[in-house]
């Protein structure tokens, strides 16, 4: 909420797309988390999975949004030929953020997989295409700070709208990797101690099946 709260100040005092883009997803990463927690608020397994689905949806829809109004706004400033000002702000904010959010993600990721839990899983990918937009971010704000490259900042806001729509297809469609499906794989193959990883749902990853169903499998 902090790194919103700077990113879209910042952005609206210096005119940058992209700063202004970057905030808008630190939004979007508060509600998916908020649509995970939500998930997790219910005791019932079966009604977190009817849940799972909204909270898929929820992120989903995120993404779009944000895809939509960066993806319009930077080719407004391209064609308007709009100047975005110089911000030590946003650069201090993207390399944090470039520091932080991939050792997060990894911690939201593996949480996830023990989970079985598409839904968090996908959260995690929101905190990782955070780890992408700073790397965006912080180029295209130096470019423009260090050779006054106009084009600069609403390129790199175009890149972090192509990069929203592609996850939030994946979400929207359940593609998270290591979700569910990946139980589903440990259960049709008894006798093993983990999952196909070829099977849908791991992604080539065979260490997706969480360490519950693993240790179930192999037991019974």
């Amino acid at each position: 909420m902090v790194e919103a709260a700077v990113a879209l100040t910042a952005g609206v005092m210096a005119s940058s797309t992209a700063l202004v883009g970057f905030g808008l997803d630190s939004v979007i990463e508060v509600s998916s988390a908020a649509a995970v927690a939500w998930q997790y608020s219910a005791r019932d397994h079966d009604l977190r999975d009817t849940r799972e689905r909204t909270a898929l949806r929820l992120i989903a829809a995120s993404f779009f949004a944000l895809a939509a109004y960066v993806g319009v706004d930077a080719v407004r400033a391209l064609v308007s030929g709009g100047q975005a000002e110089h911000s030590s702000v946003g650069l201090v904010l993207a390399a944090l953020s470039l520091l932080v959010m991939p050792v997060l993600s990894a911690a939201q990721r593996r949480a996830g997989r023990e989970l079985g839990s598409a839904s968090a899983v996908a959260d995690s990918k929101q905190t990782l295409l955070c780890t992408y937009l700073s790397a965006v971010l912080l180029v295209g704000l130096g470019l423009n700070s260090l050779f006054n490259w106009t084009w600069a900042d609403p390129l790199a806001a175009l890149v972090i709208a192509i990069v929203a729509v592609k996850e939030g297809r994946q979400a929207w469609g359940g593609d998270t990797c290591c979700g569910p499906a990946a139980a589903l794989a440990s259960d049709t193959h008894p006798g093993s101690d983990v999952a196909d990883s070829t099977s849908p749902g791991c992604c080539g990853d065979p260490c997706c099946v969480p360490a519950a169903l693993a240790t179930k499998t192999t037991s019974g």
